[in-house]
């Protein structure tokens, strides 16, 4: 359902009367004067400026005010739609905007604007940068977020008028991994699914095409369906003397397509490709309805959860049920009150109260801000708290229990680790073993619903690199990633240290404290711990800093310096894909034709007598011959190459018919697959079976492949092969 907007060709003047009519229809006593100094501040400040449509640019604050009037959101936050890029793009200050409109609309005007004329820096750094501004301001007043979310669903309503595909997929992308989740914690789900869905088509077109296909298919197959399930489940509940109101929809392509990669499904297998909502007036309604629902038709295991009794971090209340309902058709419902409907849909706004600009939540629901603004402090910059961030807003929740009955929400994958240091960071640091529902486990046992979770800590234990491998929040890898950054800055700063105090002694001299601290700044750093350790770590030669130091004790070291390029040269020639640690410069590497590892696998090398370092993926059989000569195993990682591609392995069966290879090989070239090998496993009347290597870039480009060969009509089943 696409949220209102401004109609494209609609003047300005009349665009902003119904705005007026709109803020008039729910707070009849708006400030009109405010409101009409605004829109002419605006208009003026943006004269002469357009959009790409050819628009004036204008349009587009309006049309965000119209979006959070639909909202019924406060005076002050219309206002700030209106001026909310004044700032950013035109000459108007913020000390100008305190001036007239007062220092809280001021205030969420720099929360909104983006930072801009960052120097130097990456465009993935500046988005980073912009987006930890954003989550600072908000914890201040959430409505900067909801200002946020406006603008960037209008913007994505109109981005078909950007020209440029990669300019596009870079907005779409963020919008996806940022934006949406966002207004998913807010649950605001008229933004969530709008921005969901407008870029999924811009990223992957020929998957939406795909899966629309499909479900046009399945309407002409099961025309009127919908209707006829929501008369009969209307009959169900009203016949027990339930008030209710019942409405259908089929799901759409974005969801459909996250269903599908999640439960490594196709589209006939998924229970819930169509939704029913059941309305009823009270709680114990619900609880009712739901049990006349389980007493007429088969419920499907697994899929009945109870957000009344305990509410999403949204505050998202409803029952979901899965059951083999009307027409034997598998079919999710939700059974909800009017009130929760009202906060599924508008989410925090629902609550809002437009006279004063506040929410009638209470603070505690917006905790999730608080623990997002934490990280901050754990990253040690923008694109880590960003990255961590992502892996937060992105997960299905699971709820354990502490000894003393508190109540702990993890994201789905969490484990005792997460769980220590989401009740405490000095928990965390110090856990060092866990007792689930009084059965000891390890620290990296996955935690289900309803566990009860006893952690362990001793003073001197102290968090493990190895931590950070199975660790599914961003509190729990940034205060890893800390720590052993700490860990990491001593060690290295006591032996760097040393090697300036030998060279030092060398020269029959001493090192002296006060002009080492004098010289930091030239060498970057603020302490003399980072300066030791970029001598131990070998980014910073002794004789550098020597030279620096005392100019005079200057000693060429030409052999040794020579002998340090020569065996960087090796590192890089034998590195450009792997991080390797523990191995000789210059040896060979290679990657394990039993696995197939790709980039964005979890892999291991193994030293091979012969052929040096074999790639492999860490849960290969292969690997059991070696459990015996752990000295063979070296740590590996992947590095960041655009450009080199790798061979995953998938096997895929068909329908035996015309056109069904063509239409497969099709769909992976599409995708920017190379397939280099091709063997046909078993081959029947009805079904062949192909086993293809497919050449990618990294694992996500090959479960992409996956994802999309799964939604075509001939394929009835694809996977991938690692052994």
């Amino acid at each position: 359902m696409a949220v209102s907007a401004v109609a494209a060709n609609e003047p300005l003047d009349d665009a902003f009367s119904d705005l007026l009519n709109r803020i008039r229809s729910y707070n009849p006593f708006v400030d009109l004067d405010r409101l009409k100094s605004a829109y002419e501040l605006g208009k003026k400040a943006h004269s002469g400026q357009f959009r790409a449509s050819g628009e004036p640019y204008f349009s587009h604050p309006i049309a965000v005010g119209h979006l959070l009037a639909d909202m019924h959101l406060d005076t002050d936050t219309i206002i700030t739609a209106l001026l909310h890029d004044t700032v950013e793009d035109c000459d108007v200050t913020l000390q100008d905007i305190s001036a007239q409109f007062g220092d809280e609309v001021s205030s969420l005007v720099d929360g909104v604007t983006k930072l801009s004329r960052i120097e130097n820096q990456s465009p993935d750094t500046r988005q980073a940068e912009n987006f930890r501004k954003l989550m600072v301001a908000l914890s201040q007043d959430i409505r900067v977020l909801l200002v946020k979310l406006a603008d960037r669903t209008h913007n994505m309503q109109t981005i078909n008028s950007i020209g440029r595909l990669e300019k596009k997929e870079r907005v779409a992308r963020e919008t996806i991994e940022i934006f949406a989740p966002l207004a998913e914690r807010l649950g605001i789900t008229q933004f969530q699914t709008e921005l969901e869905d407008t870029s999924f088509n811009i990223l992957y077109p020929e998957m939406r095409e795909s899966i629309q296909n499909r479900l046009e298919f399945l309407a002409a197959e099961s025309e009127n369906i919908i209707p006829r399930i929501c008369q009969e489940l209307q009959s169900l509940i009203s016949d027990a003397g339930i008030e209710c109101q019942v409405s259908g929809r089929r799901k759409s392509a974005y969801s459909i397509w996250r269903k599908m990669q999640h439960r490594q499904m196709s589209m006939d297998q998924l229970a819930d490709i169509m939704a029913f909502r059941i309305i009823v007036p009270t709680i114990s309604h619900c609880y009712s309805a739901l049990g006349m629902v389980h007493t007429h038709y088969p419920m499907v295991m697994g899929r009945m959860k109870d957000y009344i009794s305990t509410p999403k971090r949204n505050g998202y209340r409803s029952i979901h049920t899965g059951v083999i309902g009307p027409l034997n058709r598998r079919i999710e419902i939700q059974i909800r009150t009017a009130e929760m409907h009202d906060l599924a849909e508008r989410g925090v706004a629902a609550h809002w109260d437009y006279k004063t600009g506040r929410s009638e939540k209470s603070e505690g629901s917006f905790g999730w801000v608080q623990e997002l603004i934490s990280l901050i402090d754990m990253n040690s910059g923008a694109d880590e708290f960003l990255e961590n961030t992502k892996m937060d807003m992105y997960a299905d929740q699971v709820f354990c229990f502490t000894p003393r009955g508190d109540l702990i929400g993890l994201p789905a994958g969490a484990t005792a680790v997460d769980f220590a240091f989401a009740v405490h960071s000095k928990v965390g640091r110090h856990c060092c073993g866990v007792e689930i529902n009084g059965k000891i486990r390890q620290l990296a046992s996955e935690l289900n619903n309803g566990d009860q979770v006893l952690i362990k800590t001793d003073p001197d234990a102290k968090p493990k690199a190895e931590w950070e491998e199975f660790v599914a929040t961003g509190r729990a890898r940034s205060a890893i990633r800390r720590f052993v950054r700490e860990e990491h800055l001593a060690e290295f700063s006591r032996v760097g240290r040393a090697l300036l105090e030998k060279e030092y002694r060398f020269h029959q001299a001493a090192l002296k404290e006060t002009a080492l601290n004098a010289s930091l700044s030239s060498f970057k750093v603020s302490r003399t711990e980072e300066l030791f350790a970029l001598i131990a770590e070998g980014k910073i030669s002794v004789s550098e800093v020597m030279n620096r130091l005392n100019p005079e004790l200057e000693k060429t070291q030409k052999s040794g310096q020579n002998r340090r390029k020569e065996i960087k040269s090796k590192n890089k020639e034998g590195s450009d894909t792997f991080n390797i640690t523990g191995m000789n410069p210059g040896m060979a590497l290679h990657v394990a034709n039993c696995c197939h590892p790709v980039p964005g696998d979890k892999i291991i090398g193994i030293l091979t007598t012969g052929k040096g370092l074999t790639i492999h993926f860490r849960e290969c059989m292969t690997l059991n011959k070696y459990t015996d000569v752990p000295e063979l195993w070296v740590k590996v990682d992947w590095k960041r190459n655009d450009k080199k591609r790798f061979a995953g392995r998938i096997q895929v069966t068909l329908l035996n018919e015309a056109g069904a290879l063509a239409a497969l090989t099709t769909i992976i070239a599409q995708q920017a697959g190379n397939i280099s090998y091709m063997q046909i496993s078993k081959r029947t009347s009805d079904f062949f079976t192909l086993l293809l290597d497919v050449d990618v870039a990294n694992l996500s480009q090959l479960k992409s492949i996956i994802a999309v060969v799964r939604t075509n009509k001939y394929v009835e089943s694809v996977e991938r092969v690692m052994i």
